[in-house]
């Protein structure tokens, strides 16, 4: 399994488990199409990125690609995802990517259209 890359869907995390139900909602068909992909969160819920990093090198992972599913790169995204993903390459011996964050993938600009569509569709219907 060494040559495999896990695939980490970071969301924010809340307290709400409402919130995070939202979030496994939306990560279902990645997860389910995508064997190696998880969800993790930066802060507030569980698992964190440092659980999910921390079982899957016990698991034999060495490579991560983390997907930020924010809409846009803020300070989190600049400053505090990186300082935490440069700690856990450290302190796992690992090699973890952080990709941009979804929300500038225009696949998720066509996605909202297609609910804009939608929304409009059944409020003439």
């Amino acid at each position: 399994m060494t040559d495999q890359t896990r695939i980490i869907l970071l969301a924010h995390g809340s307290s709400d488990p409402q919130w995070c139900r939202t979030f496994e909602s939306l990560a279902e068909p990645t997860l389910e199409a995508v064997p190696q992909s998880v969800v993790a969160y930066m802060e507030l819920s569980a698992p964190s990125l440092e659980q999910v990093v921390s079982e899957s090198v016990h698991q034999g992972f060495q490579r991560f690609v983390v997907l930020p599913l924010f809409l846009a790169a803020g300070r989190h995204l600049r400053k505090d995802v990186p300082a935490m993903i440069a700690t856990l390459e450290e302190q796992y011996d690992t090699t973890i990517s952080l990709a941009p964050p979804i929300g500038e993938n225009p696949h998720l600009g066509q996605a909202i259209r297609s609910v804009v569509e939608d929304t409009l569709e059944a409020s003439h219907g």
